[in-house]
């Protein structure tokens, strides 16, 4: 069932790890929030402890993930985090953190929604306001596609396709509600090649990068020893990937989300041409049935 009111955490919820770049340590903190607040976070590290929306608008760079900037600071990697919120329906949250990046966890969003039930959710006195897509939204680039359809819920078909004997061709789909999220999606991790992760971490990055938080694989095999958590692991972590790019819009979708092929960067390009397409979408209360 899709909530229709506005929801935020009922307690604060702490998580703690490195990040997946910098290999720093971070402390992190999801405070409730007031209605229309939106998710924004807070650099309590920084002077004046400065605050940034997680919006489109606010994004910086898409390279390796999503980050989101403004007057000189930053923060990093919030795709996981931010999936657990559109997945978990949450609208409104105060993050505060005392690093740059994002706790990259065990890989997946599984954790950080883990945290947020134990603490439970607020619904709160304010409906919701959502997208509902009217007409088609389609954007390609070099045999990649994000496309967006009518529909009656938030669904998302995701397919992805490596020429490699591990992953090949895989495709998933699923009607996006607190239940599925959990179950299907929240627990997929991040994935990498391993000559990609020796080439990053040459070049300063992916410090935190491990067998505890990523699958990692070779020429023709998974290197953790536990292997997948599914078979087809990696097209479920593009599905969280997604929710997380996605809910860079500021208020939830109705309508069928196709994605193939893509990533941050793409997922952000079509962002941005989703409100260069205003005849196609409107944005309303939606009431229980």
């Amino acid at each position: 069932m899709i909530p229709y009111k506005q929801r935020t955490v009922a307690q604060p919820v702490h998580c703690s790890g490195i990040g997946v770049h910098s290999g720093k340590r971070v402390c992190l903190t999801v405070k409730p929030a007031p209605v229309n607040f939106g998710i924004r976070f807070k650099r309590i590290d920084l002077p004046e402890s400065p605050c940034i929306s997680a919006h489109l608008n606010s994004v910086v760079d898409t390279s390796m993930a999503t980050v989101i900037g403004h007057d000189g600071f930053i923060v990093s990697t919030i795709e996981h985090l931010m999936a657990s919120f559109a997945g978990l329906s949450i609208d409104n949250a105060l993050v505060e953190l005392d690093a740059y990046e994002i706790p990259i966890m065990d890989g997946s969003a599984g954790p950080f929604t883990a945290s947020i039930l134990e603490a439970g959710i607020q619904e709160q006195d304010s409906p919701k306001c959502f997208f509902v897509i009217k007409k088609p939204i389609e954007l390609s680039e070099n045999g990649k596609t994000v496309a967006l359809h009518p529909y009656p819920e938030f669904r998302i078909s995701c397919h992805i396709h490596y020429d490699h004997p591990v992953i090949q061709s895989q495709s998933f789909s699923l009607v996006l509600t607190e239940k599925g999220f959990g179950q299907e999606i929240a627990q997929a991790r991040t994935y990498g090649f391993l000559q990609e992760f020796e080439y990053l971490q040459l070049y300063g990055f992916a410090k935190g990068a491990s067998l505890e938080n990523a699958i990692v694989i070779d020429s023709d095999r998974i290197l953790n020893k536990d292997g997948l958590r599914w078979e087809n692991e990696f097209v479920r972590h593009k599905i969280l990937d997604c929710l997380g790019d996605f809910s860079l819009l500021g208020m939830p979708i109705l309508g069928h989300l196709k994605v193939s092929k893509s990533g941050h960067a793409l997922n952000h390009a079509f962002l941005k041409e989703f409100f260069k397409r205003r005849d196609s979408w409107e944005t309303c209360f939606v009431q229980r049935p």
